[in-house]
C-alpha cells in the first residue's frame, strides 16, 4: 500500500502554489499517494490567530525575493500577484466542487496558473469566468458548485479538520501524524518518505 501524503491548501497561498508545483513528482519518487485537502487559509489564520507574512513590511518585501529563489530553484513560473491577497472562498468552493472528480486537476492548474503565473485578478468574477471557459469549464457549472451546500459544507469541515490538527498556514501536509508546514520543507518530507 502506498503512503499518503496529505495536503492542505489553498489557492491563494503562493507558496501553496510552489509546493502544488513539486508534490507530484516528489510522491512519483516514492510511491505515495497525495490526498488533496482544500481549506480556507483565512479561516485557519482566523481560528489560530496568524496572519499573512505580507501584513509584515519587511517580511512581505523578503518573502516576494524568496518565493522567486524557489520557483527559479524548482523550474517553474511565477509572478506575484498584484491582486494579493486574493479573496479565495469561491474559488476554494469550486476546488471541493471537482475534488472526487476527473476535473479536479484541470480546475486546479487553470486557477493556481491564473493567479501565480499570468497575475489575473480573481477576485473579478469576469476574470474567473474568462480563465474556467478558457481551461474547458462551464463558468455557470462551477458557480452552481460553488453554491452547493454540500460543497460548502464540506470546505468547512476541511478548514475545521485543518485547524483540530494544528495547521496554522498553507502549504501543510501531513505524511501519517506528522506535520511538514511550508513549501520549503518539502525536503523534510521527501527525507520521511524515503
Amino acid at each position: 500500500m502506498s503512503k499518503l501524503i496529505e495536503f492542505y491548501f489553498d489557492v491563494g497561498s503562493p507558496a501553496s502554489y510552489l509546493a502544488w508545483t513539486q508534490l507530484p513528482s516528489l510522491a512519483g519518487r516514492h510511491n505515495a499517494e497525495i490526498v488533496y485537502k482544500p481549506m480556507l487559509l483565512g479561516g485557519v489564520f482566523k481560528a489560530t490567530g496568524n496572519q499573512s507574512p505580507a501584513a509584515i513590511p519587511a517580511k512581505a518585501r523578503y518573502m516576494l525575493l524568496d518565493l522567486q529563489r524557489v520557483a527559479t530553484r524548482c523550474g517553474v513560473a511565477m509572478n506575484f500577484n498584484p491582486y494579493f491577497p486574493v479573496n479565495t472562498l469561491m474559488l476554494m468552493r469550486g476546488a471541493v466542487g471537482y475534488l472526487d472528480t476527473p476535473k479536479f486537476h484541470d480546475y486546479l492548474s487553470a486557477i493556481f496558473t491564473a493567479l501565480w503565473v499570468n497575475e489575473k485578478n480573481m477576485a473579478d468574477p469576469a476574470v474567473v469566468s474568462a480563465v474556467l471557459s478558457e481551461a474547458g469549464f462551464d463558468p455557470a457549472e462551477v458557480l452552481a458548485l460553488c453554491d452547493d451546500d454540500a460543497v460548502k459544507e464540506r470546505l468547512k469541515a476541511i478548514t475545521n479538520e485543518a485547524i483540530s490538527r494544528h495547521v496554522f498556514g498553507a502549504p501543510t501536509c501531513f505524511l501519517d501524524d506528522e506535520m511538514f508546514f511550508g513549501q520549503d520543507r518539502l525536503d523534510f518530507l521527501e527525507r520521511a518518505l524515503g
